[in-house]
């Protein structure tokens, strides 16, 4: 849903990322401050139940995800180690919004079901690339889905402000329910799609699928995803 607006995101922060290439910034410091204030916030003011104020900071902070592309673009600076980078970050960043939330409702905010729910919220949502990376790895694709990772901020910043604002705690535990559910059918989704392209392969050139020594059990990789 939100990866249909990166036309307008690119035209509203390009005079934003022209400013700070002038200044000197980097597009890695905006990707490593991002990702600092994002984790800091999340991680104090989620489990201290201010809900409202952590996710205005977040959901601003986040937006630098897409600033920093736009400066990598605008300086000629795109290249592997930025898309790294940022993919790397962004787990910190998912990983410490749904952890505090863990926190908060296993601790003051006494909700076990919430809890639970953003618990497995962080584990699927830390699947869901995992599989794309590891296809990408083995020489085949597996994006997309119905709960892409902008998507899954979307509707958990929203449902935490909401909650943070007054509103009934029942609501974040439905939107929680519903993330990790479409997690859970991304991770399927994903999974269908490198096993078509892996039939595929075998039927055309009669072999097992890409030679990786990792692919087998035992494997460089196998011993720690």
């Amino acid at each position: 849903m939100l990866n249909r607006l990166r036309g307008a995101m690119t035209r509203i922060f390009t005079p934003v990322a022209d400013a700070l290439l002038r200044l000197g910034v980097s597009p890695d410091a905006v990707t490593i401050t991002g990702t600092v204030v994002v984790v800091v916030a999340a991680l104090w003011a989620f489990p201290t139940g201010h809900l409202l104020a952590g996710t205005l900071v977040i959901t601003v902070f986040v937006l630098t995800d897409s600033l920093d592309g736009v400066m990598a673009r605008r300086a000629g600076r795109s290249g592997p180690w930025g898309a790294f980078l940022d993919s790397t970050l962004d787990r910190f960043g998912d990983a410490a919004i749904f952890g505090g939330l863990v926190l908060w409702f296993f601790g003051d905010g006494d909700d076990r079901l919430t809890a639970t729910l953003a618990l497995a919220c962080l584990i699927l949502g830390s699947v869901v690339p995992y599989a794309r990376a590891r296809a990408e790895g083995l020489g085949m694709t597996a994006s997309g889905g119905i709960a892409e990772r902008a998507d899954r901020l979307l509707l958990v910043l929203t449902a935490t402000a909401f909650v943070g604002f007054g509103l009934p705690v029942v609501v974040l535990t439905v939107v929680l329910a519903l993330l990790a559910l479409a997690s859970a059918i991304t991770v399927v989704q994903r999974m269908a799609m490198v096993r078509r392209q892996a039939r595929a392969l075998v039927a055309a050139d009669g072999t097992t699928g890409p030679a990786a020594p990792d692919a087998r059990p035992g494997g460089a990789e196998g011993t720690v995803a």
